[in-house]
């Protein structure tokens, strides 16, 4: 049964968690002990209905605000698929939560309150989910019902949003509406009664359509994690060099580049868990056995030669910022890119992103929760492409050397 990874994204109390709650409960993946805590606690709330959102808000800060603040991985399957959603935080503090949520997805919900229709808050989640390169959104409509089910005020925040993504130029992402109300479940499960005007698919039968191939990369990239060394007798001259296949694939007798060394070599062997294999592709752990005696280490890349991959210092990125604390031209910063690390200095701060306009604004620096063009210089060469060429390295994160925090993500241009 397929299996494919969902982030959910919007605005603080538009009504995520409680959609993942009623997806759980119509999916009948809530055990009776969840069914009945939910039951009570309702009812202790003075609630005449379930508070299916306590459903996911597994924190006791999160219960006793109201409010998603970590991010919670939720499992349930229906007959067709196997799903994890991604329940992220929807206020403008915890955006760096929802771009950890939203990393790893093939696809998004983006929720918006049909009341008021997309805010700010909005605006910066779906740039987000553009700058991850996600293709297959879903936007759910929410409280249909406290807009008495108005198919206009729908059509009208459909428009909105489809204007807003042509200003970003993502005509290519795919875009699916529906008109939902999560707390009385119109449209999640079954066509709702209420909204004989909507013609398409229920919520949960977008979901179990959506396609689950991941984008293959071009590049034939290895990152190395481990050098296995056994210095055994029977192992006495054994040299692998483990890692996760980040995009592509190898096979034995492959030609390979070491980089950043640029030092040549071949494919002698590869093995898996121990044995001898022909090929790995992305997505695969492996260890590759060199035929030559190169230097290698961990955060080296072992890179096949159908696709020219330069080692460099520099990088452009448009960086989503995530401390209080600015980010100014000077600044240092651990830089990490896959296994790759080194230092790296802030050479320039070029723009700001001003969500609403979608227009880039002259900055010398990011402050919480903004989006600007950066340039960096690092002490090591690290090898690197654009995030629209090759996501596994065109993706870093800048970590704080003093608390060891991430302080903000990268997306090289």
């Amino acid at each position: 049964m397929e299996l494919i990874k969902i982030a959910t994204a919007g605005s603080v109390d538009d009504g995520k968690s409680t959609l993942i709650g009623r997806l759980l409960y119509e999916t009948n993946s809530l055990k009776t002990d969840q069914l009945a805590h939910i039951r009570q606690k309702s009812e202790v709330r003075g609630f005449d209905y379930l508070d299916l959102s306590l459903a996911t808000d597994g924190l006791l800060t999160e219960r006793e605000q109201g409010i998603t603040i970590d991010v919670s991985n939720i499992f349930f399957s229906t007959l067709n698929r196997r799903f994890i959603i991604a329940d992220a935080p929807g206020h403008v503090e915890y955006t760096r939560n929802m771009i950890t949520g939203a990393s790893t997805a093939q696809a998004a919900i983006l929720l918006l309150d049909g009341r008021k229709g997309m805010i700010e808050q909005t605006k910066r989640h779906l740039y987000i989910t553009q700058l991850l390169g996600i293709q297959h959104l879903v936007f759910a409509i929410n409280k249909m019902d406290l807009v008495n089910f108005d198919q206009n005020r729908f059509e009208e925040i459909k428009q909105n949003i489809t204007h807003w993504m042509e200003a970003a130029q993502a005509k290519s992402t795919k875009r699916t509406f529906v008109p939902i109300s999560a707390l009385k479940g119109d449209n999640i499960a079954q066509p709702s009664t209420n909204m004989n005007w909507y013609k398409g698919k229920s919520l949960l039968q977008v979901l179990e359509e959506l396609p689950t191939e991941s984008k293959k990369e071009a590049e034939n990239v290895l990152q190395v994690q481990y050098v296995i060394r056994p210095k055994t007798v029977s192992h006495h001259d054994y040299r692998g060099f483990a890692g996760k296949v980040n995009s592509g694939g190898f096979q034995v007798g492959d030609e390979v580049v070491i980089q950043p060394s640029g030092r040549s070599s071949k494919i002698k062997s590869i093995e898996k868990f121990g044995k001898a294999v022909d090929a790995v592709q992305q997505g695969e752990g492996a260890t590759l056995l060199l035929e030559d005696e190169v230097d290698v280490s961990r955060g080296n890349t072992i890179c096949g030669t159908n696709k020219t991959i330069l080692p460099s210092k520099e990088l452009k990125a448009n960086v989503c910022w995530m401390q209080s604390t600015e980010l100014v031209p000077g600044s240092k910063y651990w830089v990490q890119l896959g296994v790759q690390r080194t230092q790296a200095k802030i050479r320039n701060i070029q723009s700001r992103l001003d969500v609403d306009s979608l227009t880039e604004i002259a900055a010398s620096s990011l402050g919480l929760n903004d989006i600007g063009g950066v340039e960096l210089v690092t002490a090591q060469p690290l090898v690197q492409k654009s995030y629209t060429e090759n996501q596994k390295l065109g993706a870093f994160i800048l970590i704080d050397a003093q608390t060891n925090n991430t302080a903000g993500v990268g997306f090289i241009r």
